[in-house]
């Protein structure tokens, strides 16, 4: 990094950073994170707590395997005055609506058709060769936010980050952020008793990593489009799928009935995802 596209594929010339601050069509705003439509084409994101490794991912995703992402035209940080670092991601505007704002209007059918469509994209992202470990493009550190630890507290900061080798040291790393978040010790021993049992045997595969209908785009032309690649990396294979129910809540609707066909289901190793993960944030 940084990246910029060839002049050749740039359908105008990227905006300026002022530009971008004086967006007015805001897509979404968050804590450190912004989402600004520029122009006709442009869709930018940037913050203080944007990852280039997400523009990563998605040109990684492009270059791999024939499943529609949006096009990314730039990924570069700036010093602002006061020396803080902003990160920009400049891609590609799908026109279309997000797959949670029109689920519930859609027929049976429509929705069986969608998450078909949705397992054929899936599937090519899961088939693509692992390089054998478990950790970002790159043999990078973990940025799913369940394994984030300070950067100032190095040994808890490597040891819970990644990347790892096998899965009994991604195993050890979910003890550890327990261990980091909660204080208990008594429980962290019962994890890392039991977890080599049941989360054994899984191979590396690259993962979308939170696989939800906002992050999927319904294209005015029909076409399906993942974006949300912030958390994208190589994890076993259970793992976007219990991710997935895990982010189904409550089960209020459908929607998880279909994440069933979506992905091959791992019910097992979901029941002890979801009773970490939630203890991790309790």
């Amino acid at each position: 990094m940084p990246y910029f596209a060839a002049p050749d594929r740039l359908p105008e010339p990227l905006p300026t950073d002022a530009t971008i601050k004086c967006s007015s069509e805001v897509l979404k705003a968050g804590h450190g994170r912004r989402i600004v439509r520029v122009g006709q084409h442009f869709v930018v994101k940037y913050g203080v707590l944007v990852s280039l490794t997400e523009g990563e991912n998605m040109l990684f995703v492009r270059e791999t395997c024939d499943i529609s992402v949006p096009q990314v035209f730039a990924l570069y940080s700036r010093i602002h005055p006061g020396g803080t670092k902003v990160s920009y991601i400049v891609m590609e505007y799908i026109q279309g609506k997000s797959l949670d704002s029109c689920w519930d209007t859609m027929s049976a059918a429509d929705k069986s058709n969608t998450s078909q469509r949705l397992r054929l994209m899936l599937d090519k992202l899961r088939s693509v060769p692992s390089p054998g470990y478990f950790g970002c493009i790159g043999r990078r550190p973990m940025e799913e936010g369940i394994f984030w630890t300070r950067q100032e507290d190095s040994k808890d900061h490597g040891l819970i980050s990644g990347p790892f080798d096998t899965e009994a040291q991604l195993n050890n790393a979910l003890v550890e952020k327990y261990l980091y978040n909660s204080g208990m010790p008594s429980k962290a021993r019962f994890y890392r008793r039991v977890l080599p049992r049941v989360l054994c045997d899984h191979a590396s595969v690259f993962s979308h990593g939170d696989l939800q209908r906002k992050n999927v785009l319904v294209g005015d032309d029909g076409n399906l489009c993942l974006v949300g690649w912030e958390s994208a990396g190589w994890y076993p294979s259970y793992w976007e799928y219990a991710s997935a129910m895990f982010a189904c809540g409550n089960r209020r609707d459908d929607w998880h009935e279909y994440v069933a066909g979506i992905l091959d289901e791992y019910p097992n190793e979901y029941v002890w995802f979801d009773m970490m993960v939630r203890e991790l944030w309790s």
